[in-house]
């Protein structure tokens, strides 16, 4: 199984590799307009949409796998530019379905024959996913929903993964420091989120975990498994229907508050990731839907996610911060959950955050504020600082699709506030004021003993300044290697120098011009070398801040 593996893999790259051909030449000629030499390409706007609609072909034609990875890369800001975030959000998880023959052998290769487990078998998918297929059954008298693995999906997706990870090293060369920060965690956290949503039994303890957690609450409606009919690759549930929860014309004919509805919504995911630490993570309207009573169903639980509860404490912080406008609080919230670097320029980041809340709030906006702002980031910020570890990308990707469905709801909904009366009302914003106030008890004490222990040590250094007894050492970081390059760069100069000097007196002096040739051919090496060291631009795509993505199209359209 492993050889076979590592053939499809080994085929697949090449497969692979003629897709991404095209892309991989432009962001060559990017960095080098002649490939091997030359000036770096400015990427326009325009430029950039094509190459994410190339993209967005690519991964479309490259199947299942990398379906998936581009629904990841789509709520990856700290990876992709806004221009590609945007097409590749219209990316949809929905292939036609396995034929029926095929998905009878997963069927009966768990559980047994069709005919035999169940009172009634539909043959035909209500619907089709890239990892699974869903049909209706009848089990006991039931109405049940059977979601069925796709037929030799496993080998397909570890032959990509390998893929994936040999293609990173690869990638990384055309990307800034910040994007390859991203990618060195991008394909361990991807290898891991498919296959966690391939396993059905651990989809099946994630649902009833969640469930658990809402048993008294009545906005929310999760299916109970069925566990005499499932399996690894089987999970059968009883059926819920109910309107998708984008349809927003049927849910007016139902009567629905569509604000009240996204209230609900936020609630309910708020809950999942500041209180339970578990939650659904896939929330785009294919696995939403509302029922008469207007309570939403969550539907397919194979990507979901578990919060630690320092992060937990990090993400209340940050609501809080937000919610009072404490821009210092909400960088600090973002550097201690290692999203936001240390070294990112505060003032720069503060200016972002103000403008990102403004926007947020619905707040009329100048434009000249806008452009100043992002003209600051351009001018200062060479590599976007965000960044996402592991563990917050699931949540990110969670806060980042729940936005929209909610703002497809109501156009006017405001999920800061919506955090801010869930926070109050469930006691964490007065939580937090308490350990602020403990906090600065702490603070106070410290500081009482510092103004006792200091003057004492102070008076010490100065009596040994005065006695010209005092040693400073001195360590500089180099970590852009400055110091490195500035060597090399001299290094080129006096040998270019040297091999012209001496050629030149080869031939004003010699008697034969084919040893000055020759020393010229030498020379010539070091002088390319001093070229490429001294025209040599900083790598990869600039980012500019994004703040929500229907407000960036709506400036775009302006």
């Amino acid at each position: 199984m492993v050889t076979l593996v590592n053939l499809r893999a080994y085929w697949r790259f090449l497969v692979v590799f003629r897709r991404f051909l095209p892309l991989i030449v432009a962001y060559t000629r990017d960095r080098n307009r002649f490939f091997l030499f030359g000036r770096s390409r400015q990427v326009t706007a325009e430029m950039q949409v094509d190459r994410a609609e190339i993209l967005l072909d690519t991964l479309l034609t490259l199947g299942p796998t990398f379906i998936k990875l581009g629904q990841l890369l789509s709520t990856r800001p700290d990876i992709l530019p806004p221009a590609y975030i945007d097409v590749l959000s219209s990316l949809q998880d929905d292939v036609p379905p396995a034929p029926w023959d095929e998905s009878r052998v997963v069927i009966e290769d768990e559980l047994g024959p069709v005919d035999e487990k169940f009172d009634a078998f539909d043959r035909d998918s209500i619907s089709g996913a890239s990892l699974g297929q869903v049909y209706l059954a009848e089990y006991e008298g039931e109405r049940v929903a059977v979601k069925i693995r796709r037929p030799g999906i496993e080998e397909l997706v570890e032959a990509d993964l390998r893929v994936i990870k040999w293609s990173i090293p690869l990638v990384s060369r055309f990307v800034g420091e910040g994007q390859a920060f991203s990618l060195d965690s991008l394909a361990d956290e991807f290898a891991k989120t498919i296959r966690e949503e391939m396993d059905y039994g651990r989809e099946r303890d994630m649902l009833v975990r969640i469930r658990s957690n809402f048993e008294e609450n009545r906005d929310i409606v999760i299916p109970r498994p069925i566990d005499d009919v499932s399996g690894p690759r089987v999970l059968t549930m009883e059926y819920e229907p109910g309107v998708k929860i984008s349809d927003v014309e049927t849910l007016d004919e139902m009567d629905i508050d569509r604000h009240e509805l996204a209230v609900k919504l936020q609630e309910i995911y708020l809950q999942m990731i500041i209180e339970d630490g578990v939650f659904h993570a896939d929330p785009h309207p294919g696995n939403l839907a509302v029922d008469d009573d207007g309570s939403i169903i969550f539907y397919d639980f194979g990507m979901s996610g578990t919060v630690d509860p320092f992060i937990q404490d990090k993400i209340v912080e940050f609501y809080i911060a937000v919610a009072n406008q404490n821009i210092d609080g909400i960088l600090d919230s973002l550097v201690e959950m290692g999203t936001l670097s240390p070294e990112a320029d505060r003032e720069v980041m503060a200016n972002v955050m103000e403008l990102a809340i403004a926007d947020v709030r619905g707040e009329d906006i100048e434009q000249y504020r806008v452009q100043q702002v992002i003209q600051q980031v351009e001018d200062t910020i060479y590599e976007f600082p965000l960044r996402l570890p592991q563990n917050m990308a699931l949540v990110l990707r969670v806060a980042t699709v729940v936005e929209g469905v909610c703002v497809t709801l109501d156009p006017d909904f405001d999920f800061i506030t919506v955090a801010t009366n869930y926070l109050s009302e469930t006691g964490y914003r007065e939580e937090t004021a308490k350990q602020l106030v403990e906090d600065a008890g702490r603070q106070l004490q410290q500081t009482t003993e510092s103004l006792i222990t200091v003057p004492p040590k102070l008076d010490r250094t100065l009596d040994q300044l005065e006695r010209e007894n005092v040693t400073v050492n001195v360590r500089i970081e180099d970590k852009n290697d400055v110091f490195d390059r500035l060597s090399r760069r001299i290094a080129y100069s006096l040998l270019f120098s040297v091999g012209l000097l001496s050629a030149s007196i080869l031939y004003a002096f010699g008697n034969d011009w084919r040893f000055a040739a020759a020393m010229v051919g030498i020379t010539l090496p070091m002088g390319f070398l001093l070229y490429r060291s001294l025209r040599k631009k900083r790598k990869g795509i600039r980012a500019r801040p994004q703040f929500t993505r229907q407000s960036m199209r709506e400036r775009r359209g302006d």
